[in-house]
């Protein structure tokens, strides 16, 4: 027991450090991040993700920029049974451009989001360090304008995973799945 909690702390601590490392895109630009995104990546070393990414699927996210600097996240997947799971944030600039806050209420965490590398109208990886009781956790997201992503795209994504910590069996190239409808 002891061993195994030492291992799984000196993880954490080699997880962190690797977290603290990540910067924002240098010249973030918040008006070209807006619009829709397909989210066609995911990467965690999460609990609930190991349970559950088997049945996974391809969603979409819109980003709206406020007027304030903040983002409007409105995230949608949509469900086998033909039901949509929806989700929205209010993610909070913060004093470096490309970083944001925010609460997340349905899963009760903090959130430290940062856009570290975009080409507008193509792709973004996005790195978010999510805290709930102490206990942070990666969370990479490879969003593209279009439902495809190139090869070198993910492999740009599963490279970047796995230096934040990430394993390699926790890197998923999500299916395509068909959209929510618009609400």
């Amino acid at each position: 027991m002891r061993n195994t909690l030492l291992r799984l702390l000196a993880a954490l601590m080699c997880t962190l450090t690797v977290c603290a490392d990540v910067t924002p895109v240098q010249d973030f630009d918040l008006t070209k991040m807006a619009g829709k995104w397909y989210i066609v990546g995911f990467a965690t070393n999460a609990q609930w993700f190991v349970n559950h990414k088997a049945g996974m699927k391809m969603g979409t996210s819109v980003i709206v920029p406020t007027d304030g600097g903040d983002l409007d996240l409105s995230y949608a997947n949509l469900n086998a049974d033909g039901t949509c799971w929806r989700m929205t944030h209010l993610a909070k600039k913060t004093d470096t451009p490309g970083r944001f806050s925010f609460h997340s209420r349905i899963w009760n965490n903090e959130n430290d989001m940062r856009i570290v590398e975009v080409v507008y109208d193509d792709y973004a990886l996005v790195h978010t360090i999510k805290t709930k009781e102490g206990v942070s956790e990666v969370l990479n997201k490879l969003y593209s304008r279009t439902p495809e992503s190139s090869v070198t795209l993910q492999q740009k994504f599963t490279q970047f995973s796995l230096e934040t910590g990430v394993l390699p069996d926790n890197i998923v190239i999500l299916p395509k799945n068909a959209e929510c409808p618009e609400v």
